[in-house]
């Protein structure tokens, strides 16, 4: 009977590697571009930091993508072994590294937040961060946004707004571009608009003087005065009885928040047809008992 052969010693160690790379092959971790893993960083370097993300390499944090300020060190930021989420922004090199980021990974995690702000109408608290001629920059929770001058309470003294926190409203967020822009103005006005009932009284200036009626400003919200709604008599010029600056007590008569607007009438305040027109002073210095007694009409 013939005996059987018996491997040699090379062969044995032949079969060996090639079990020990197909074991290897198995256990490669495929890593791309806009995945999010996680790691920990376990060495420090002059210009960023290597982390362990169960790779055959480890992978690269650059300094400028640690975090979304400047100035803080490495160690602070990211203390070796603590394990964390990073982005990848770099695919693998020859060698198999690949370049992370937590930046990104952090800018992208905002941006997730401020689009279910944006969606369920929430404002949002942002800091000033510089001023151009069309208004200023913004820093929204650690990206940049911008208020058009149109868009803010106080339009004349940019300069000043510095540093200060305002609170906004989405005017315009386009996330593929990065394009936030945002709005005092509309914050404010939503923000009163929860303060104001039908049937209040409020009190105004007159801003703004149309044929078809009066524009009055409620610190920081308009409402509109019709001319219909100033009197009970016809009224054939609003110039000959208003001026722009004028103080003015009138009753909210509807309340649209969907379109921004806030409907006003002082022709509920009247005891008699023409009032206004005849008397006006004294209708405004008894407003609040003539409200009383109109508001029951309205609500």
């Amino acid at each position: 009977m013939k005996a059987k052969a018996t491997p040699s010693p090379a062969d044995k160690s032949s079969f060996s590697r090639d079990d020990f790379a197909k074991a290897l092959e198995q256990q490669e971790y495929h890593f791309e571009k806009g995945q999010v893993v996680r790691g920990k960083v376990f060495e420090y370097a002059s210009d960023g930091a290597y982390v362990d993300i169960g790779g055959k390499s480890p992978a690269f944090l650059p300094e400028r993508e640690a975090s979304l300020k400047t100035g803080t060190p490495l160690s602070e930021l990211l203390p070796l072994n603590e394990e964390r989420e990073f982005l990848i922004v770099k695919e693998q090199d020859g060698e198999g590294q690949v370049t992370l980021s937590l930046r990104q990974l952090l800018v992208k995690q905002v941006w997730d937040k401020l689009a279910e702000m944006q969606e369920s109408g929430q404002t949002v608290q942002v800091r000033v961060t510089g001023v151009n001629k069309g208004g200023v920059t913004v820093n929204v929770q650690g990206v940049r946004g911008f208020i058009p001058r149109s868009h803010l309470i106080d339009k004349d003294n940019l300069e000043q707004l510095i540093g200060q926190p305002l609170n906004v409203s989405f005017l315009e967020f386009n996330r593929e571009t990065e394009k936030l822009v945002m709005s005092q103005r509309l914050a404010s006005q939503s923000a009163r608009f929860s303060e104001i009932e039908l049937g209040q009284l409020v009190e105004g200036k007159v801003t703004n003087i149309k044929p078809f009626g009066l524009f009055v400003d409620m610190g920081g919200t308009t409402g509109l005065l019709h001319i219909k709604q100033i009197s009970q008599n016809y009224i054939e010029n609003l110039q000959n009885l208003f001026q722009i600056g004028q103080p003015i007590k009138a009753v909210v008569v509807n309340l649209d928040q969907g379109q921004s607007r806030i409907s006003l009438s002082t022709r509920v305040l009247e005891n008699y047809a023409g009032e206004m027109l005849e008397n006006m002073a004294e209708v405004m210095a008894s407003a609040e008992a003539r409200a009383e007694r109109a508001r029951k009409n309205i609500v």
